[in-house]
């Protein structure tokens, strides 16, 4: 049986389960979850890491999610507002949301519009430097009009109106508790963002930054019979192979996300018989961000990585092209993932409707990559294998996340650019401090303190438009915005900012796929700023005693942890 067999079957075995006996709230002890990359806040708006966001998700709600096919559903609301039931305007310059009456926060208060309209305040805030502002393009306000029901108004019709506050992205937070965390006074309110209130059908009990969230069901939640699980843990850190075999090997957890781990590993664990793998393909792509400024730390602080000093290697689009096509996808996706992932160069690999025509990268050209060196300037004029140009040599800092397979990955890489004369110097950072977002840090993903950095990185829903838009101009990180922002390559190409405008005013679907493939081509097979390498599978361990997982790779893997039970 091959990789991909096994895999298929062992998601067809964890999702059949059995079923449940009459439980109830709270009768089936602990849930224990583990994730290779530690919690570093529970507020999804401080940090783009994933981890983060799904670590809220247990706990903070949107209005409404995507479900396991991409689908909008209704969360926090009567039903999804539609041109049918008035929901869309027929002009599509508001969406109005209805409520659900009762609704009530984990400390008892009631669920009303003003938190909406708060949540969206919060994130819209000029100095707050929001993780998670590009889901908020376009709005011109947000209003409550009447306790249960808030309208969101567009600067201009909107052809996708499920940005804000739809997946896990963009949940609501409470009034009463971050009232006063507006604007430059978020990242302050530690108490507020480690242990928010929300509507989920968890509560945090207990935070240690960087190694473990508790949790307890949460006695307001809607549904009074859920969640089954009386509490929870969320245990970080450590390593993808660490995780999947404390499910898989010894038992001790339940489910283990984001086992980022090689076929034979993956084969090997299946054979202990304690659980299983799941897998689903969405938008998620492990690629390589080049930084176009100068991380030198020879600048001053609050200079370096930032639009002021432009990178003087990487600038050129031809070295970085170089870089790209000296790079064999093929072989990286058969040491790392096998059936689980797809050589692939867009930052949009799906839904396929989206997805560009874009297969150059598929080929690797190691002579090709050393002749657009040499045009670009940059020659061996020492004879030690580094190619100069202006007595500067060309070398590279190359960091990513503690994970036996982007290690892999960032050897392989590494001798690829030296037969091209690329000296690459590799860095390897905890994922809880990478992906943390902390402004004081020096190593996370957003600050950008190197010229090239490998992660994964993927979008809420189907459709692209709210992803792309993270890649504009004003969503760069800097000091301005506590270093937090979407756009880490610094990327400014007001073209590219233009067509972000025109797809949000695009109804005609032909004519969005055609603005949202150009847009990606700028970034990846044009511009050469992100380079693609896999698309991976969302692929995670789950516990052969574990039921109700519905695998979704669209949205939180923990989008229905609510139903989520032990098997009897």
């Amino acid at each position: 049986m091959n990789c991909k067999s096994v895999l298929m079957l062992g998601s067809a075995l964890a999702l059949a389960g059995l079923p449940a006996l009459a439980g109830g709230r709270g009768t089936d002890g602990e849930l224990r979850i583990t994730f290779p990359q530690a919690t570093s806040t529970l507020n999804p708006y401080l940090s783009s890491g994933t981890k983060d966001v799904y670590a809220a998700s247990m706990v903070l709600e949107p209005l409404a999610g995507f479900d396991e096919n991409g689908a909008v559903y209704a969360r926090l609301v009567t039903e999804v507002p539609s041109l049918e039931n008035g929901g869309i305007s027929a002009d599509y310059m508001s969406i109005t949301w209805k409520i659900i009456p009762g609704l009530k926060w984990s400390d008892g208060s009631a669920f009303t519009a003003a938190d909406v309209v708060f949540t969206g305040d919060y994130c819209r805030a000029s100095d707050s430097g929001c993780a998670q502002a590009f889901k908020f393009d376009g709005i011109d306000k947000i209003e409550a009009v009447d306790d249960l029901t808030v309208k969101i108004t567009f600067t201009a019709p909107k052809a996708n109106p499920f940005n804000a506050f739809v997946g896990s992205q963009t949940p609501i937070i409470q009034k009463a508790q971050f009232a006063n965390c507006m604007g430059a006074a978020a990242a302050a309110c530690t108490e507020q963002n480690f242990a928010p209130i929300g509507t989920g059908p968890f509560r945090v009990t207990g935070f240690t930054v960087n190694d473990l969230v508790q949790y307890e069901a949460n006695p307001e939640y809607r549904d009074p019979a859920k969640p089954e699980f009386a509490t929870a843990i969320i245990k970080g850190g450590g390593d993808s192979i660490a995780s999947a075999r404390q499910v898989l090997e010894t038992g001790e957890f339940d489910y283990a996300w984001n086992t980022q781990i090689n076929p034979d590993l993956q084969a090997q664990m299946l054979a202990a018989g304690k659980g299983q793998f799941i897998m689903g393909f969405g938008t998620n792509t492990e690629r390589l961000e080049l930084n176009l400024t100068d991380p030198s730390p020879d600048l001053a602080e609050g200079e370096r990585s930032t639009a002021k000093f432009p990178n003087p290697r990487l600038s050129d689009v031809r070295v970085r092209r170089a870089l790209s096509m000296a790079i064999d996808r093929t072989a990286l996706n058969d040491i790392g993932y096998g059936a689980g992932g797809v050589p692939n160069c867009n930052v949009v690999p799906a839904p396929a409707f989206y997805a560009s025509d874009n297969t150059g990268c598929l080929t690797q050209d190691i002579e090709g990559a050393k002749k657009l060196l040499e045009e670009a300037g940059w020659v061996d004029s020492n004879g030690d294998g580094v190619r100069e140009k202006d007595g500067m040599p060309l070398k590279l800092l190359f960091q990513t996340t503690n994970n036996p397979v982007r290690q892999d990955f960032q050897a392989l890489i590494k001798g690829w650019w030296a037969e091209i004369g690329v000296e690459t110097e590799l860095k390897v950072i905890d994922p809880g401090v990478f992906f943390g977002g902390d402004p004081a840090s020096p190593d996370t993903a957003e600050k950008f303190y190197a010229d090239v950095e490998m992660h994964a990185n993927n979008f809420d829903g189907t459709d692209p438009e709210a992803y792309l838009a993270a890649l504009t101009t004003d969503k760069a990180p800097r000091p301005e915005t506590n270093w937090i922002g979407t756009n880490y390559n610094r990327f400014a190409n007001p073209e590219y900012d233009a067509l972000s405008v025109k797809l949000a005013q695009t109804f005609d679907m032909n004519e969005r796929a055609a603005i949202a493939k150009q847009m990606n081509d700028m970034i990846t097979k044009d511009g050469m700023v992100t380079l693609p390498l896999i698309l991976r599978g969302n692929l995670s361990a789950i516990s052969n005693t574990l039921g109700g997982v519905k695998v979704n790779a669209w949205d939180s893997e923990l989008w229905n942890v609510a139903d989520w039970y032990r098997m009897k």
